[in-house]
């Protein structure tokens, strides 16, 4: 247990170890009544957007990630209270996450990108996946069954978000950051903009567009007030477990506040 770990709540552990909820997490179209979709004219279809870091994950997936390098020997102990200070920055949201984004990139120019999978990979089995929140998976099951299109929406990179995303049966639904990659190695470059901010908004709005959906009558839960302008783009904002600046802003304007964990 680490001093920021939140409290083990059993419910929700019950409430994601239970197979028949998870089972049921398929993408949209396992979500359909028998026989497919109703014949009606129907609305253009919706998106319920998830953050991924205290939002869908108890705790921060950098911090996660900076622990499980730093046992593993590929991080050094300056690098982990550089990682901390970011964190700290990110939660006061007054962090330059391109700049920070694009510096830690550029130390990835030439490594490869299969080997960061299989490390991801184990890292979500070994740290992230008991940090998934059981009230998150509900709240995605509830939105899947009203055949609504769930995806997470985070700043983080595919190595962190595809994982999530399939444990959680939205198959390849995560708009994040994406990394430049050229013969199976990284450039040290990302695709810009960067999902942070208002290019949360630039990505959702193309994933929106890819699928045929209405990012203006769509949802959008998160915990920070630096995703106030993704907030303003959807009809349902709501704020989960939210920062100082958020939940202010949250009840100024009447948005639901609601507690995952």
């Amino acid at each position: 247990m680490y001093a920021d770990d939140p409290p083990d709540v059993p419910a929700l552990r019950a409430d994601l170890a239970r197979p028949t909820l998870c089972a049921t997490m398929g993408v949209y179209d396992s979500c359909l009544p028998p026989g497919g979709p109703a014949t009606t004219m129907l609305p253009t279809p919706v998106a319920a957007f998830f953050d991924l870091d205290r939002t869908v994950l108890t705790r921060s997936s950098a911090s996660l990630w900076a622990r499980f390098e730093y046992r593993e020997g590929r991080m050094s102990a300056a690098q982990m209270l550089r990682m901390a200070w970011w964190t700290l920055q990110y939660r006061l949201a007054i962090i330059d996450m391109a700049a920070v984004t694009r510096h830690l990139v550029e130390d990835m120019r030439g490594q490869s990108e299969a080997e960061l999978i299989a490390r991801s990979d184990r890292w979500f089995e070994e740290m992230v996946k008991p940090c998934i929140a059981g009230r998150a998976v509900a709240r995605i099951h509830e939105h899947l069954t009203q055949g609504h299109v769930v995806a997470l929406l985070t700043a983080s990179t595919p190595y962190v978000s595809a994982p999530v995303a399939r444990a959680l049966g939205l198959g390849d639904h995560y708009v994040c950051t994406r990394l430049e990659v050229n013969g199976g190695t990284f450039t040290g470059r990302c695709v810009e903009p960067i999902c942070y901010g208002p290019g949360k908004v630039y990505w959702a709005r193309a994933f929106c567009t890819e699928h045929g959906l209405d990012l203006a009558r769509s949802y959008f839960y998160t915990d920070s007030y630096t995703d106030l302008a993704m907030l303003e783009a959807v009809a349902h904002p709501v704020a989960v477990n939210p920062d100082a600046r958020l939940r202010r802003h949250a009840e100024r304007v009447g948005w639901p506040i609601e507690r995952f964990y």
